[in-house]
């Protein structure tokens, strides 16, 4: 039996891991779960799986808890976020945070000898080379959730990478693929949370409608499978089927199908590198039909080539644009920013970035890049009156 500490459990990726759980509850046992504030949920969870340990945002909420489930120790904050993720119980963590938050409990958890599955992506984008590297040096594998790097990975298992010319990763196009600049320029918030074909959180919500979220996988692909930013292309996939693919140098393509549900990669990380029964049916592909592919339009998505710069120059430019974008998706959340000016304010926060090639060393160094990062967006945007409110790294 496999005993789990799941980071992010009342979010999108966190529920759905969970119901991988509750579909074999012989092979996987939840010995850890955090969450942020969503404590209606979080009950239902410990209810249910019984956890020994609980971390939440609060400490008068890990109080409440701790009268409420006395056979369950609960604990608050970050440090609480970490202490989850280094659980002397848990043999896998599930990465399942969304944001910068993720990066410290994720490198603590693979210095504490843990296996990753992975679904902080931003982590992989604001250090990946240093989580990387972590993962050698510990010995333990790290295993993707995003369902175009799941894909990547079955395809790759295989396969030597001297066989590989280059990867493809598949974008649904998200609610905006259709749209003129013009119009999408002055998109509401309901329209941008309104993704096609997956069902998601409020921030990789507005990443999918951006893009952005596919510029960090191409990110995040560059440093697990160790492929150059120039050999993995972005193309839209409307029907959101076919999740990636990989280029033979023979000119074969191998791509990987399956249904549009978080379970299925979920699945596939907790259960390697033995196989597991798949949660959902595999596609028919007779009720399919046909499957749609189309370049990028990189001039009404912008995102893209943001996190391709950001790749190419390497150091510390990844952390900031992964700030700048938080900042710029929130303001665009709460209606302090327009959506076209999210990519805009991202492209002049990583311009005016002192030293972006400055080489990473540290988590300390990339969390003082993040905050850095976020006060120069906060400018940017209008909410913070003068640089001498941001201070030095």
């Amino acid at each position: 039996m496999k005993r789990l500490a799941v980071l992010g459990s009342t979010g999108s990726i966190g529920t759905a891991t969970l119901d991988v759980v509750r579909a074999d509850p012989d092979r996987f046992r939840v010995t850890a779960l955090a969450a942020g504030r969503n404590l209606d949920l979080l009950r239902l969870q410990i209810e249910e799986f019984r956890p020994f340990v609980v971390s939440v945002a609060e400490a008068a909420a890990a109080r409440a808890l701790n009268g409420e489930f006395p056979g369950v120790r609960c604990i608050a904050g970050p440090d609480g976020c970490v202490q989850i993720a280094t659980d002397a119980d848990a043999d896998m963590v599930v990465s399942a945070m969304v944001g910068a938050a993720g990066l410290a409990p994720t490198v603590a958890a693979i210095r504490a000898g843990k296996d990753i599955a992975l679904a902080n992506k931003e982590s992989m984008v604001m250090a990946g080379e240093l989580v990387m590297a972590e993962v050698r040096r510990a010995g333990v594998r790290l295993v993707p959730v995003d369902s175009e790097h799941t894909a990547l990975h079955q395809i790759l298992a295989s396969r030597p990478g001297d066989h590989i010319d280059r990867l493809i990763l598949t974008a649904s196009g998200g609610p905006f693929r259709t749209w003129e600049a013009s119009r999408m320029a002055t998109a509401t918030v309901s329209e941008a949370l309104a993704h096609p074909t997956w069902t998601m959180g409020n921030k990789i919500s507005i990443d999918s409608a951006t893009l952005m979220n596919k510029g960090f996988e191409i990110i995040e692909a560059h440093h697990l499978f160790g492929v150059a930013e120039e050999c993995i292309e972005v193309v839209i996939h409307p029907q959101s089927l076919v999740h990636a693919a990989a280029v033979l140098t023979g000119g074969a393509i191998l791509a990987q199908i399956s249904a549009t549900d978080m379970r299925v990669p979920i699945s596939h990380a907790l259960n390697w590198p033995s196989p597991g029964a798949s949660p959902v049916p595999a596609p028919d592909l007779a009720a399919i039909g046909h499957l749609d592919f189309h370049p990028p339009d990189c001039e009404r998505f912008p995102a893209l080539d943001l996190a391709r710069r950001a790749l190419r120059a390497g150091g510390e430019l990844p952390a900031v644009l992964n700030a700048a974008n938080e900042v710029a998706v929130g303001a665009f959340l709460n209606g302090s920013c327009s959506f076209d000016r999210i990519a805009a304010t991202i492209s002049a926060v990583m311009t005016s970035w002192p030293d972006p090639h400055r080489a990473v060393s540290s988590v300390d160094q990339i969390l003082s890049v993040d905050e850095r990062a976020r006060l120069m967006t906060e400018i940017e945007l209008g909410n913070i009156g003068s640089v001498e409110e941001v201070p030095s790294s």
